[in-house]
């Protein structure tokens, strides 16, 4: 398709704010699907490392002797 001027372009045979709307609805469509598997992949990670931290605790209380108190077993 030719366009005289930049602003035809922009225009889009009148067409212009459909088009536009939707290439940004595509372009914020990919970001997101870009971002949220990486903030997910970080509080998947966070939560393995508390649960290591809380398993180490509690081994090293068992091999020293201690007794875990009965409320260690619930998740938080």
């Amino acid at each position: 398709m030719y366009f005289d001027s930049f602003s035809e372009f922009l225009a889009m045979g009148n067409h212009g704010l459909y088009v536009w709307m939707a290439y940004g609805a595509f372009l914020i469509l990919i970001i997101w699907n870009l971002i949220t598997p990486k903030l997910r992949r970080r509080q998947v990670l966070e939560s393995v490392i508390r649960h290591w931290r809380r398993e180490d605790t509690k081994n090293a209380k068992v091999a020293t002797g201690e007794t875990p108190l009965p409320f260690a077993e619930q998740h938080s």
